[in-house]
């Protein structure tokens, strides 16, 4: 068995919570490297996980040009991914970088050219595509068990959750957005695998920046990735709305950093001629059909590994049987694409028509 050795670049939530724990579960891979600016943050994860021998540094520009490694994660700010992901693919390595793509269309292009030119895989963060229960209900759509499914509704909303404010997350230059970028990636890209990636036609959406300006007058009971920095800026939505016509179902969304509605709906509705099915976000769908003439609801029950470990060990088949798997960044343009289609409707004031 091949034993991979890993750099992970960024120890934050992402890279520490779910990159360096379920890394070093695999036995299929170890970590060599661990590095971010705040060296804390490596020393933490080396000891917290037993990365006995994994070196740490604050400049990865320093592993450019070293070869006793092959595989990288990139758990950065979303305006980092493209620059230090095309770095490490034009040197040679395979790629596991964190969602979203990155803050545009644009820079999403250089890094699939990047990858196509240096043959190495790229796969993004999109880590609900290994998610037992979305798996589950794609079969059960592609089965035509639901009938035709014509309409998909998602609710991302919480009450006043803006995290980091004045940070980088609510500055659009670092960023690239708020609440869409941040949470709807994940609910628009697991849509898009169950469905299959269907083509775009048109997007329309209007993205808010309400609750979050001025930045001093907010009022919040927490704030995970804080706390606040009042000499920073605010210039992202903190909610949105959209709806996508593609060449199966529509899709409609309601987001919600921050909400005057003290409720939190993360859910995502699948409506068929014949069933349909309302996936809570991260749990259990629960199917509603008909049989012998009574309305009947059915919650399945999944035993599926943990999504996070799932995502790894696919990177690492990928890596080695170099075959692009559901998360490779072919798969998940798709989803970037309606991104900048509701940020661009937004701006214009416009349904955005893309080529069929």
């Amino acid at each position: 068995m091949a034993v991979h050795q890993a750099a992970i670049i960024g120890l934050g939530a992402i890279g520490a919570g779910a990159h360096a724990p379920n890394y070093a579960k695999n036995e299929r891979v170890q970590v060599r490297y661990l590095c971010d600016l705040v060296p804390e943050k490596s020393k933490w994860a080396k000891e917290h996980f037993e990365l006995k021998d994994a070196e740490i540094l604050t400049d990865y520009t320093e592993l450019l040009g070293r070869t006793d490694y092959d595989v990288v994660s990139v758990c950065l700010p979303n305006y980092l991914h493209a620059p230090v992901s095309v770095d490490f693919l034009n040197a040679g390595k395979d790629v596991l970088c964190e969602k979203p793509i990155s803050v545009s269309m644009e820079k999403a292009l250089e890094m699939k050219e990047a990858a196509d030119r240096n043959g190495r895989i790229l796969n993004i963060g999109v880590v609900n595509r290994f998610n037992g229960y979305v798996d589950e209900l794609r079969k059960i759509v592609e089965s035509g068990e639901l009938g035709e499914v014509y309409h998909i509704y998602c609710s991302f909303r919480d009450c006043r959750r803006i995290p980091g404010m004045g940070g980088w997350f609510t500055e659009k230059k670092y960023s690239g957005g708020g609440v869409l970028i941040d949470w709807g990636v994940h609910y628009i890209d697991l849509i898009l695998y169950i469905l299959g990636n269907p083509d775009i036609c048109t997007v329309s959406g209007k993205a808010f920046c309400k609750l979050g300006s001025p930045m001093k007058d907010y009022v919040f009971e927490n704030m995970w990735a804080g706390p606040p920095n009042y000499d920073g800026v605010y210039d992202v939505d903190d909610s949105v709305t959209g709806f996508v016509r593609t060449s199966g179902p529509t899709i409609s969304l309601n987001g919600a950093w921050a909400q005057n509605i003290g409720e939190s709906e993360c859910f995502i509705d699948f409506l068929g001629t014949k069933g349909g099915a309302r996936l809570q976000y991260g749990k259990e769908f629960t199917l509603t059909q008909t049989a012998d003439g009574k309305v009947v609801h059915h919650t399945p029950e999944i035993s599926a590994p943990d999504m996070f470990y799932a995502e790894i060990d696919a990177f690492l088949d990928s890596v080695e049987t170099r075959e692009k798997n559901r998360a490779n960044i072919d798969r998940v343009l798709i989803t970037q694409k309606i991104l900048n289609g509701i940020y661009d409707s937004s701006t214009k004031n416009r349904e955005i028509v893309f080529p069929s």
